[in-house]
């Protein structure tokens, strides 16, 4: 699975259940390379390490399957969001590296 790599726009969205999480959801072609590599044995609730940057900011992460929206969500983390200047409703770039 390492190696899985990919570039793409999303807008970053806000977790209704508890209005302080900052996701994006990454897009269906990815999620889908990504889920045919994962280890289904892996405990984590299907977690997936990742390296992403947004601008100027590169940080280590898992990314999560979201059953309601198809595809794997990527948390946003505050300080990401405040040293990049985005916001939810913004549209980021975002480049991703699988790490497991």
């Amino acid at each position: 699975m390492p190696g899985v790599r990919g570039d793409f726009r999303a807008e970053i969205w806000l977790a209704e259940s508890t209005g302080a999480w900052h996701f994006v959801s990454l897009p269906n072609h990815l999620a889908d390379e990504i889920a045919d590599t994962v280890d289904g044995s892996k405990p984590g609730f299907g977690s997936v390490r990742v390296s992403v940057t947004v601008g100027a900011t590169t940080w280590a992460t898992s990314i999560f399957p979201d059953a309601k929206r198809g595809t794997y969500v990527l948390p946003v983390k505050k300080a990401v969001r405040a040293a990049e200047g985005v916001e939810a409703g913004d549209t980021v770039a975002v480049s991703l590296a699988v790490t497991d």
